[in-house]
């Protein structure tokens, strides 16, 4: 049986599930009908070569041979690429999930003096319960928010809270990452895992959630951020934003694409003025 980060694939399944099986089940679909129609292809080869030539007279037999053959290839390729996305995907959505949130809470140095964390896009909030599990593990008596745009995961957030154990160290609530519902250097950690590319795809709209994660960090707090492409775009921003100790992590493939973690720290005397100048 699988691991990942200590703890076995169907354990993490039984608790969260994937949100996924849409586009698993589309590509597995297709990777099993095109490896079907290659093996039929391959088992009567013979009659559909003869079929084709009495359709095509004109044209030559090795000819006929050779686009019969390369179709049969094409589709055992396209099979083997639609059956490995599947996995990808099936495989980032549940295990990767998991390490790349044990990787988030390794950028946080000291969790026993964390009082406040946020999740932004807590989805069903793996990296949430996990910060809280790091939290209960250092004794800490701090807590975690986990804030989604939608009322309905953020509730089924929070009851996976409760299977893991860790329901006094987590909130959760309704709210945008583009307009955070929290004063100004509310938290001493702001995580956030896959959610704010989707939040929008213009980059005004990504810097502007940016913006607002900087906003209700800390002084001297530390904001850990995971995502698909944009994060050495993000580490550029953040270094423009005067933002200190900004580290972009090795690529990790998730999703079919290159992702990295990039981890920052807000400066302990900084001006409001100094970074949201850099936003738009």
């Amino acid at each position: 049986m699988g691991k990942a980060g200590g703890r076995d694939w169907l354990q993490i399944y039984s608790i969260y599930g994937t949100d996924e099986w849409q586009t698993v089940g589309f590509l597995a679909f297709n990777a099993f009908l095109f490896a079907f129609l290659s093996l039929l292809l391959f088992v009567y080869f013979a009659p559909i070569l003869s079929s084709a030539q009495s359709f095509l007279p004109a044209l030559p037999l090795p000819l006929l041979r050779f686009a019969a053959g390369f179709s049969g290839s094409v589709l055992s390729l396209s099979a083997l690429c639609l059956l490995f996305a599947a996995s990808n995907v099936l495989y980032s959505s549940l295990p990767l999930r998991w390490l790349m949130a044990q990787r988030m809470i390794a950028a946080v140095p000291n969790w026993f003096a964390v009082r406040t964390a946020l999740d932004v896009g807590c989805g069903r909030g793996i990296l949430l319960n996990a910060v809280a599990l790091q939290l209960k593990k250092e004794g800490s008596c701090g807590r975690v928010v986990g804030l989604d745009r939608d009322r309905g995961t953020a509730v089924a957030a929070l009851r996976r809270a409760s299977v893991e154990g860790v329901q006094e160290y987590v909130t959760c609530r309704e709210g945008s990452a583009h307009c955070l519902p929290f004063p100004d250097g509310y938290f001493d950690v702001v995580l956030s895992a896959v959610y704010l590319k989707r939040q929008g795809d213009s980059a005004a709209e990504r810097w502007r959630a940016i913006g607002e994660i900087i906003r209700v960090l800390k002084p001297g707090g530390i904001g850990v951020l995971w995502d698909l492409s944009c994060v050495p775009e993000f580490a550029k921003r953040l270094t423009e934003m005067r933002m200190e100790e900004v580290r972009v992590s090795g690529r990790v493939t998730a999703y079919m694409v290159g992702s990295h973690i990039v981890s920052f720290r807000k400066p302990t005397a900084v001006s409001a003025d100094d970074w949201r100048a850099n936003i738009c």
